[in-house]
Protein backbone atom coordinates (compact mmCIF):
# COMPACT_ATOMS: atom_id res chain seq x y z
CA UNK A 1 0.00 0.00 0.00
CA UNK A 2 1.71 3.16 -1.22
CA UNK A 3 1.16 6.42 0.67
CA UNK A 4 -0.19 9.39 -1.32
CA UNK A 5 -0.44 12.30 1.14
CA UNK A 6 -2.23 15.29 -0.39
CA UNK A 7 -1.45 17.43 2.64
CA UNK A 8 0.78 20.36 3.64
CA UNK A 9 1.67 18.96 7.05
CA UNK A 10 2.11 15.18 7.04
CA UNK A 11 5.13 14.25 9.16
CA UNK A 12 7.33 12.88 6.37
CA UNK A 13 6.23 14.29 3.03
CA UNK A 14 3.85 17.12 3.88
CA UNK A 15 3.57 19.66 1.07
CA UNK A 16 5.45 17.58 -1.51
CA UNK A 17 2.30 16.35 -3.23
CA UNK A 18 -0.33 18.92 -2.26
CA UNK A 19 -0.75 19.83 -5.92
CA UNK A 20 -3.04 17.31 -7.65
CA UNK A 21 -0.70 16.85 -10.60
CA UNK A 22 2.20 16.07 -8.27
CA UNK A 23 0.07 13.69 -6.20
CA UNK A 24 -1.14 11.78 -9.25
CA UNK A 25 2.38 11.51 -10.66
CA UNK A 26 3.60 10.27 -7.29
CA UNK A 27 0.83 7.67 -7.11
CA UNK A 28 1.67 6.42 -10.59
CA UNK A 29 5.34 6.12 -9.59
CA UNK A 30 4.39 4.11 -6.53
CA UNK A 31 2.24 1.80 -8.65
CA UNK A 32 5.14 1.33 -11.03
CA UNK A 33 7.37 0.51 -8.05
CA UNK A 34 5.06 -2.33 -7.00
CA UNK A 35 2.21 -0.85 -4.96
CA UNK A 36 -1.02 -2.83 -5.34
CA UNK A 37 -2.98 -0.17 -3.44
CA UNK A 38 -2.64 3.62 -3.40
CA UNK A 39 -3.80 5.17 -0.13
CA UNK A 40 -4.88 8.78 -0.74
CA UNK A 41 -5.25 11.06 2.27
CA UNK A 42 -6.08 14.74 2.59
CA UNK A 43 -5.75 15.23 6.35
CA UNK A 44 -2.58 14.63 8.34
CA UNK A 45 -2.86 12.22 11.27
CA UNK A 46 0.64 12.88 12.63
CA UNK A 47 0.86 13.49 16.39
CA UNK A 48 -0.49 16.93 17.21
CA UNK A 49 -2.04 17.44 13.77
CA UNK A 50 -4.88 19.92 13.52
CA UNK A 51 -8.10 18.79 11.80
CA UNK A 52 -9.09 20.15 8.40
CA UNK A 53 -12.57 20.93 7.18
CA UNK A 54 -14.63 18.53 5.14
CA UNK A 55 -14.59 20.95 2.20
CA UNK A 56 -10.79 21.23 2.19
CA UNK A 57 -10.32 17.49 2.42
CA UNK A 58 -12.75 16.91 -0.45
CA UNK A 59 -10.97 19.48 -2.59
CA UNK A 60 -7.63 17.80 -1.97
CA UNK A 61 -8.46 14.15 -2.50
CA UNK A 62 -11.33 13.73 -4.97
CA UNK A 63 -9.46 14.90 -8.10
CA UNK A 64 -6.50 12.68 -7.18
CA UNK A 65 -8.68 9.62 -6.63
CA UNK A 66 -10.52 10.21 -9.90
CA UNK A 67 -7.33 10.49 -11.90
CA UNK A 68 -5.56 7.53 -10.30
CA UNK A 69 -8.60 5.35 -10.91
CA UNK A 70 -8.83 6.55 -14.52
CA UNK A 71 -5.13 5.82 -15.01
CA UNK A 72 -5.59 2.23 -13.88
CA UNK A 73 -2.85 2.59 -11.29
CA UNK A 74 -4.21 -0.16 -9.05
CA UNK A 75 -6.75 -0.21 -6.26
CA UNK A 76 -7.31 3.15 -4.61
CA UNK A 77 -7.93 3.57 -0.91
CA UNK A 78 -9.24 6.71 0.77
CA UNK A 79 -7.63 7.54 4.11
CA UNK A 80 -10.36 9.44 5.95
CA UNK A 81 -12.65 9.44 8.97
CA UNK A 82 -15.29 11.67 7.35
CA UNK A 83 -18.47 10.27 5.83
CA UNK A 84 -18.75 12.81 3.00
CA UNK A 85 -15.12 12.35 1.98
CA UNK A 86 -15.40 8.57 1.94
CA UNK A 87 -18.63 8.74 -0.05
CA UNK A 88 -17.14 11.10 -2.64
CA UNK A 89 -14.01 8.97 -2.95
CA UNK A 90 -16.06 5.80 -3.46
CA UNK A 91 -18.11 7.66 -6.07
CA UNK A 92 -14.80 8.54 -7.76
CA UNK A 93 -13.75 4.88 -7.90
CA UNK A 94 -11.99 4.11 -4.62
CA UNK A 95 -12.73 0.64 -3.28
CA UNK A 96 -11.18 0.79 0.22
CA UNK A 97 -11.92 3.09 3.18
CA UNK A 98 -8.96 3.36 5.55
CA UNK A 99 -10.28 4.88 8.79
CA UNK A 100 -7.79 5.59 11.59
CA UNK A 101 -10.73 5.98 13.99
CA UNK A 102 -12.21 2.55 13.20
CA UNK A 103 -15.66 4.14 12.65
CA UNK A 104 -15.59 5.88 16.06
CA UNK A 105 -15.59 9.44 14.72
CA UNK A 106 -18.34 8.78 12.15
CA UNK A 107 -20.20 5.54 12.98
CA UNK A 108 -22.37 5.98 9.89
CA UNK A 109 -19.29 5.21 7.79
CA UNK A 110 -19.94 1.54 8.51
CA UNK A 111 -23.30 1.70 6.74
CA UNK A 112 -21.73 3.44 3.76
CA UNK A 113 -19.03 0.77 3.46
CA UNK A 114 -21.63 -1.97 3.83
CA UNK A 115 -23.91 -0.48 1.20
CA UNK A 116 -21.10 -0.03 -1.31
CA UNK A 117 -19.52 -3.43 -0.72
CA UNK A 118 -16.20 -1.68 -0.07
CA UNK A 119 -13.26 -2.98 1.93
CA UNK A 120 -12.49 -1.11 5.16
CA UNK A 121 -9.38 -0.90 7.29
CA UNK A 122 -10.08 -0.30 10.99
CA UNK A 123 -7.18 1.04 13.05
CA UNK A 124 -6.48 1.32 16.76
CA UNK A 125 -5.73 4.78 18.10
CA UNK A 126 -5.92 6.24 21.60
CA UNK A 127 -8.00 9.41 21.48
CA UNK A 128 -7.39 11.49 18.36
CA UNK A 129 -4.27 12.80 16.57
CA UNK A 130 -3.93 16.02 18.56
CA UNK A 131 -3.79 14.20 21.89
CA UNK A 132 -2.85 10.60 21.19
CA UNK A 133 0.80 10.92 22.26
CA UNK A 134 0.05 12.59 25.58
CA UNK A 135 1.33 9.98 28.03
CA UNK A 136 -0.17 6.83 26.45
CA UNK A 137 -0.46 3.99 28.98
CA UNK A 138 -1.59 0.36 28.78
CA UNK A 139 -1.64 -2.56 31.17
CA UNK A 140 -0.93 -4.90 28.24
CA UNK A 141 -0.79 -3.05 24.93
CA UNK A 142 -1.25 -6.14 22.75
CA UNK A 143 -4.23 -7.48 24.65
CA UNK A 144 -5.89 -4.05 24.76
CA UNK A 145 -5.33 -3.36 21.07
CA UNK A 146 -6.60 -6.83 20.18
CA UNK A 147 -9.74 -6.33 22.28
CA UNK A 148 -10.39 -2.96 20.65
CA UNK A 149 -10.01 -4.37 17.13
CA UNK A 150 -12.30 -7.28 17.93
CA UNK A 151 -14.92 -4.83 19.20
CA UNK A 152 -14.67 -2.60 16.14
CA UNK A 153 -14.85 -5.63 13.84
CA UNK A 154 -18.02 -6.72 15.65
CA UNK A 155 -19.47 -3.22 15.28
CA UNK A 156 -18.76 -3.14 11.55
CA UNK A 157 -20.31 -6.56 10.99
CA UNK A 158 -23.37 -5.59 13.04
CA UNK A 159 -23.79 -2.57 10.75
CA UNK A 160 -23.83 -4.82 7.70
CA UNK A 161 -20.17 -4.91 6.61
CA UNK A 162 -19.22 -8.39 5.46
CA UNK A 163 -16.49 -9.77 7.71
CA UNK A 164 -14.33 -10.70 4.74
CA UNK A 165 -14.29 -7.01 3.77
CA UNK A 166 -12.60 -5.90 7.01
CA UNK A 167 -8.86 -5.38 7.50
CA UNK A 168 -7.36 -4.52 10.89
CA UNK A 169 -4.47 -2.22 11.79
CA UNK A 170 -2.89 -2.16 15.29
CA UNK A 171 -1.98 1.51 14.80
CA UNK A 172 1.79 1.55 15.22
CA UNK A 173 2.73 5.04 16.42
CA UNK A 174 -0.83 6.11 17.19
CA UNK A 175 -0.99 6.66 20.93
CA UNK A 176 1.96 4.38 21.70
CA UNK A 177 5.45 4.71 23.11
CA UNK A 178 8.51 3.13 21.49
CA UNK A 179 8.11 0.17 23.85
CA UNK A 180 4.44 -0.22 22.94
CA UNK A 181 5.26 -0.22 19.22
CA UNK A 182 7.98 -2.82 19.67
CA UNK A 183 5.72 -5.04 21.76
CA UNK A 184 3.00 -4.89 19.11
CA UNK A 185 5.50 -5.91 16.43
CA UNK A 186 6.97 -8.61 18.65
CA UNK A 187 3.55 -10.14 19.32
CA UNK A 188 1.81 -9.26 16.07
CA UNK A 189 0.79 -12.88 15.62
CA UNK A 190 -1.63 -12.37 18.53
CA UNK A 191 -3.42 -9.71 16.48
CA UNK A 192 -3.37 -11.88 13.36
CA UNK A 193 -5.26 -14.70 15.10
CA UNK A 194 -8.38 -12.51 15.00
CA UNK A 195 -8.58 -13.90 11.49
CA UNK A 196 -8.71 -10.76 9.37
CA UNK A 197 -5.90 -9.37 7.21
CA UNK A 198 -3.59 -7.21 9.31
CA UNK A 199 -2.25 -3.90 7.96
CA UNK A 200 1.04 -2.57 9.32
CA UNK A 201 2.19 1.03 8.97
CA UNK A 202 5.67 1.65 10.36
CA UNK A 203 7.06 3.64 7.44
CA UNK A 204 9.50 6.39 8.50
CA UNK A 205 7.78 6.71 11.89
CA UNK A 206 9.13 8.49 14.92
CA UNK A 207 9.89 5.39 16.96
CA UNK A 208 12.33 4.29 14.24
CA UNK A 209 14.06 7.65 14.60
CA UNK A 210 14.21 7.24 18.37
CA UNK A 211 15.79 3.82 17.96
CA UNK A 212 18.29 4.77 15.24
CA UNK A 213 18.77 8.51 15.56
CA UNK A 214 17.86 8.92 11.89
CA UNK A 215 15.75 11.82 10.57
CA UNK A 216 12.41 11.22 8.86
CA UNK A 217 13.78 10.92 5.35
CA UNK A 218 16.46 8.41 6.31
CA UNK A 219 14.57 5.63 8.06
CA UNK A 220 14.30 3.18 5.20
CA UNK A 221 16.42 0.47 6.85
CA UNK A 222 14.26 0.56 9.96
CA UNK A 223 11.11 0.53 7.85
CA UNK A 224 12.31 -2.54 5.96
CA UNK A 225 13.28 -4.36 9.15
CA UNK A 226 9.90 -3.81 10.79
CA UNK A 227 7.95 -4.80 7.68
CA UNK A 228 9.92 -8.01 7.21
CA UNK A 229 9.29 -8.90 10.86
CA UNK A 230 5.60 -8.10 10.40
CA UNK A 231 5.42 -10.36 7.34
CA UNK A 232 6.99 -13.22 9.28
CA UNK A 233 4.44 -12.74 12.06
CA UNK A 234 1.46 -12.80 9.68
CA UNK A 235 0.81 -9.25 8.40
CA UNK A 236 -0.73 -9.05 4.94
CA UNK A 237 -0.75 -5.37 3.92
CA UNK A 238 2.22 -3.00 4.30
CA UNK A 239 1.58 0.75 4.17
CA UNK A 240 4.81 2.47 3.11
CA UNK A 241 6.32 5.54 1.46
CA UNK A 242 9.28 3.72 -0.14
CA UNK A 243 7.43 1.09 -2.14
CA UNK A 244 10.18 -0.27 -4.39
CA UNK A 245 12.66 -1.00 -1.63
CA UNK A 246 10.14 -2.45 0.81
CA UNK A 247 8.46 -4.53 -1.91
CA UNK A 248 11.79 -6.06 -2.86
CA UNK A 249 12.60 -6.84 0.76
CA UNK A 250 9.19 -8.44 1.28
CA UNK A 251 9.52 -10.50 -1.90
CA UNK A 252 12.83 -11.93 -0.71
CA UNK A 253 11.52 -12.48 2.82
CA UNK A 254 8.38 -14.21 1.57
CA UNK A 255 10.43 -16.51 -0.65
CA UNK A 256 12.62 -17.37 2.34
CA UNK A 257 10.16 -17.83 5.20
CA UNK A 258 7.00 -18.40 3.17
CA UNK A 259 4.02 -16.03 3.29
CA UNK A 260 2.12 -16.45 6.52
CA UNK A 261 -0.54 -13.79 6.08
CA UNK A 262 -3.29 -13.41 3.56
CA UNK A 263 -5.18 -10.54 1.99
CA UNK A 264 -8.91 -10.26 1.89
CA UNK A 265 -10.86 -12.72 -0.25
CA UNK A 266 -11.22 -10.24 -3.09
CA UNK A 267 -7.47 -9.55 -3.29
CA UNK A 268 -5.59 -11.87 -5.69
CA UNK A 269 -3.13 -13.99 -3.74
CA UNK A 270 -0.44 -13.34 -6.30
CA UNK A 271 -0.75 -9.60 -5.65
CA UNK A 272 0.66 -9.50 -2.15
CA UNK A 273 3.02 -6.53 -2.48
Amino acid sequence: MGVVNVTPDSFSDGGLFLDADAAVAHGERLAGDGASILDVGGESTRPGAEPVSEAVELERVVPVVERLVAAGSGRVSIDTSKLAVAEAALDAGATIVNDVSAFRFAPELAGLVAGRGAVCCLMHMRGEPRTMQQDPRYEDVVSEVKRFLEQRLAFAVAEGVREEKVWLDPGIGFGKTVEHNLELLRRLDEICVIGRPVVVGTSRKGFLGQLTGRPEGNRLAGTIATNVMALERGAAVFRVHDVREVADALAVAAATVGPSGGLAADQPQGDRR
